[in-house]
């Protein structure tokens, strides 16, 4: 076992029920674990342990071999005195504190069926280990780490955005800017986006955000999609052309390598072409998104925001010199529900909690609560395990699970994983 699987164990009490015995042959009893040190200095701190009858209270180290004390020249070093304990997978010498005294030692030894358990999970092969496990565990202890990781992600996600801030001068617009950006990615071009956003930043949109044609030769240009030389007969084209080299020797503006933008397995009226026509609509009059999404009172509200339709060129075509009999509207119904989701709902948590505003935060999660799942693969592979998404935050805790447990197979950091591996740790 490794040390960090072996400090699982202890800290949850997981080793064989038969008990924990020094090498030389006294009872050990637990007390308390200690508290788990993630900094240098001993693993556990402050356990209370009862050896041979004997109570001693200080420090637990653990080490996958006992001889790694000497190699971590721990037998030298006075912060690993106050040790009481010393936990290992193989006893292969004694060990000692700096003065010379001996330090009771004992191998911790786990059920076979935990030691099965954990290796069926974390080196597996197929996309989720547990799944034919996971009915195992109480519907409670799903509920709790669901709930749990909703928080988690909007968490790391609010983090994403006090970053932004810090970059941005804390300018709320500018930040929205870049999210909604991104998100118009829809994943696969949201690298894409983001970038775009940052190189046609809302001080430069603004110089020119009375003429909605120059800040399409702005976003066009600066995503890499203008070259005069091709689409010779499409007049607009063309005069997007002449309009963004003229700004861009007027500003020194480097456009994006065109080659950037992916457009595999997408549906025409979903490419990058449209979307940036939405954003240039966004920005067209000066951009308040930011304070348009706070001032929404509901939700009807909210996507009121983002029905846009596209005019002019765009409502009849899906890419240059390509007409489209679809509709001129933006964006679908599930479209709106996932920026929605990854811009709105962020966005107002991150809001709330550097205002103070704890009516702002529940809204995020209100928000979340009432739209509808997404539907992705992720989502799909957990509903077929027996957990089914019944609305948008239950469907952001599973790509959170998923993304930060599952695929780092940190099993025993998932409170699912615990549960299974603390039922095989009790059989005998």
């Amino acid at each position: 076992m490794v040390e960090k699987l072996m400090q699982y164990v202890w800290q949850h009490r997981l080793w064989d029920s038969a008990g924990l015995v020094t090498n030389d042959g006294r009872k050990i009893s637990v007390i308390d674990t200690g508290l788990l040190n993630t900094d240098s200095g001993p693993d556990f701190f402050n356990a209370k342990i009862n050896i041979g009858g004997e109570m001693w209270a200080g420090n637990v180290e653990i080490h996958l071999r006992a001889s790694d004390w000497r190699r971590h020249h721990h037998d030298t070093d006075k912060a690993y005195d106050s040790v009481v304990l010393h936990v290992v997978a193989k006893d292969d010498c004694p060990v000692y504190r700096s003065n010379g005294e001996r330090i009771a030692q004992c191998v911790m030894q786990v059920s076979p069926h935990f030691s099965e358990r954990y290796h069926q999970l974390v080196d597996a092969d197929n996309e989720l280990p547990c799944a034919s496990a996971i009915a195992q565990v109480p519907s409670i202890h799903i509920t709790e780490w669901i709930e749990a990781l909703t928080f988690e992600r909007m968490h790391a996600k609010v983090d994403h955005i006090n970053e932004l801030l810090g970059s941005f001068a804390g300018s709320w617009e500018d930040v929205c800017y870049v999210m909604l950006a991104r998100n118009l990615g829809f994943g696969i071009n949201g690298d894409a986006f983001e970038r775009l956003a940052r190189r046609t930043p809302l001080r430069l949109i603004g110089k020119h955000s009375d003429s909605l044609f120059q800040i399409e030769a702005l976003m066009f240009g600066q995503a890499g999609m203008l070259n005069a030389d091709t689409n010779p007969q499409d007049e607009y084209y063309q005069q997007l052309c002449k309009e963004y080299a003229f700004l861009a020797n007027k500003f020194s503006l480097t456009p994006m390598g065109g080659s950037t933008w992916r457009f595999f397995r997408i549906r025409p009226q979903s490419f990058p072409y449209r979307r940036i026509a939405m954003l240039a609509q966004l920005l067209h009059g000066g951009f308040r998104f930011f304070t348009d999404i706070i001032e929404a009172p509901d939700e009807a509200a909210l996507r009121h925001l983002f029905d846009i339709e596209l005019s002019g060129y765009w409502a009849s075509h899906y890419a240059f010199g390509k007409p489209s009999t679809g509709n001129a509207r933006a964006l679908s119904n599930q479209s709106v529900d996932i920026l929605l989701i990854n811009t709105v709902a962020p966005l107002y948590y991150a809001y709330g909690e550097r205002i103070g505003s704890y009516e702002t935060t529940d809204r995020a999660i209100d928000l979340l609560s009432h739209l509808r799942p997404e539907h992705n693969s992720i989502v799909e592979m957990f509903a077929r395990s027996g957990i089914r998404a019944d609305n948008a935050m239950m469907s952001q805790a599973l790509i959170q699970l998923r993304r930060q447990y599952c695929e780092a197979r940190k099993c025993i950091y998932c409170r699912i994983g615990h549960q299974l591996l603390a039922k095989a740790a009790s059989q005998p």
